[in-house]
């Protein structure tokens, strides 16, 4: 049965709190099975028999809308695809582990035009540098997040699409968790 790591926005932050075991609970009463949540944010690892990853975010979105009350973006990804978004080398290794400096990853619906790619790449300052791959945007920020002109929803309007942002040592760790 296929493995899939579901990437969800709004969980245990501004004011949306859910504990993992709720989580896990409506996760399973979907009919996903192994259904494990890894670090409070969002994070849920779970088996499935669809092969159908829109479909899966789809199925996910609605289902937490109705139990939550609330949009929760969903972005559904395979274990083989968190491994290779894992492993991604679009930003030199050496510019992410200088002091300071942490790589976000962006988990997107689909891929982005070239025009909204564009958009963002015009945003980019010395502090911020943006990369993609797929359906994944990768966002190097030097210094402090809270530092940055540019936040998640500048990034969706300047993308014309929904993300949920993850540091990429949360993205290894589901990825290592999954192997």
């Amino acid at each position: 049965m296929p493995k899939y790591v579901a990437f969800l926005r709004a969980i245990n932050v501004g004011g949306h709190t859910v504990k993992m075991g709720h989580l896990r609970g409506l996760f399973e009463s979907l009919g996903f099975t192994s259904v494990a949540t890894v670090i409070a944010s969002g994070n849920v690892i779970f088996n499935s028999t669809s092969k159908r990853a829109p479909a899966l975010e789809k199925k996910i979105e609605d289902h937490l809308q109705r139990a939550l009350g609330y949009e929760v973006i969903t972005s559904v990804r395979t274990t083989s695809e968190l491994k290779t978004t894992a492993e991604c080398r679009t930003i030199d290794d050496s510019q992410i582990e200088s002091a300071g400096n942490v790589l976000y990853i962006g988990f997107l619906k689909g891929g982005p035009s070239d025009e909204a790619k564009q958009k963002l790449a015009s945003l980019a300052t010395e502090d911020d540098k943006f990369h993609f791959s797929s359906r994944e945007m990768y966002w190097l920020r030097r210094k402090k997040f809270s530092d940055s002109k540019l936040s998640g929803p500048l990034l969706e309007k300047t993308l014309g699409m929904r993300t949920t942002l993850r540091n990429s040592a949360t993205v290894k760790k589901i990825a290592l968790l999954c192997s």
